[in-house]
């Protein structure tokens, strides 16, 4: 039995099933998917309904990212957000287009469920993007930093590895967990198409929206599962290439 977290989707279904099975994924793993399920490639519905599925014979956890809370808002009201329909909204919307609403409902539901963090029992935190208070994501004040945050990576992508985590310079934020498990921020931003390891913080999106491939990590043995380059996947779409 296996604890896998999986990096942002984004709408890439092919890429997802290519991860599945390239993990030679069971009903006795766990999945752990780490937010944005929609938005960027023309399968956001598809991988919607592939992960109610998938739910119903594995252990599966998932959290919830930014373009989760659009695309939800937009489910529940109609309303389109310009900020998401210019990162992706638009291609959520239109694969939605043969969902009937009784469907779309089921969606809503599978949105409204998801989690803005998990501890499990190793104390390993998992959340979309980051969170801001030193005394852990508990007595976070804002929770929208669970899904927008960038400052928990970039602390941990610029902090002195000569650094040890009993010392006083130590940040108390790293301190609470034993590992924390993000997406939000691509890796290929950094020039690195793997999960990126910094301090007890693990980055597990490498850039599936834009050029990179989907991943996924065990996070007991770190080994990591990699789909194509999404871009390879759907070679007559732009993605959100167009938009970066």
């Amino acid at each position: 039995m296996r604890t896998l977290a999986v990096g942002d989707i984004h709408g890439g279904l092919r890429g997802l099933i290519q991860i599945i099975e390239r993990a030679n994924v069971s009903s006795e793993d766990t999945l752990i998917f780490l937010g944005d399920y929609v938005d960027g490639w023309s399968q956001s519905a598809q991988v919607i309904q592939y992960l109610i599925e998938l739910s119903k014979t594995n252990t599966c956890i998932f959290i919830k990212g930014n373009h989760d809370v659009w695309c939800q808002n937009w489910l529940a009201s109609g309303v389109v957000n310009d900020i998401w329909f210019n990162n992706g909204g638009k291609e959520t919307i239109e694969s939605y287009e043969t969902f009937s609403k009784e469907e779309k409902l089921i969606h809503l539901d599978f949105f409204d469920a998801m989690a803005l963090y998990h501890i499990d029992a190793e104390n390993r935190l998992f959340l979309h993007a980051g969170f801001t208070s030193m005394h852990g994501v508990e007595r976070e004040l804002h929770k929208e930093n669970f899904y927008f945050d960038r400052t928990l990576w970039e602390m941990a992508l610029t902090l002195d590895k000569n650094i040890q985590q009993g010392s006083v310079r130590y940040p108390n934020r790293l301190k609470h967990y034993s590992e924390i498990y993000i997406g939000h921020t691509p890796t290929i931003n950094f020039g690195e198409n793997q999960p990126m390891h910094c301090a007890n913080v693990w980055n597990v999106d490498t850039g599936a929206t834009f050029t990179g491939k989907l991943s996924a990590i065990d996070i007991d043995t770190k080994a990591i599962f990699q789909s194509d380059k999404l871009m390879d996947l759907y070679p007559n779409e732009i993605g959100r290439n167009k938009k970066k």
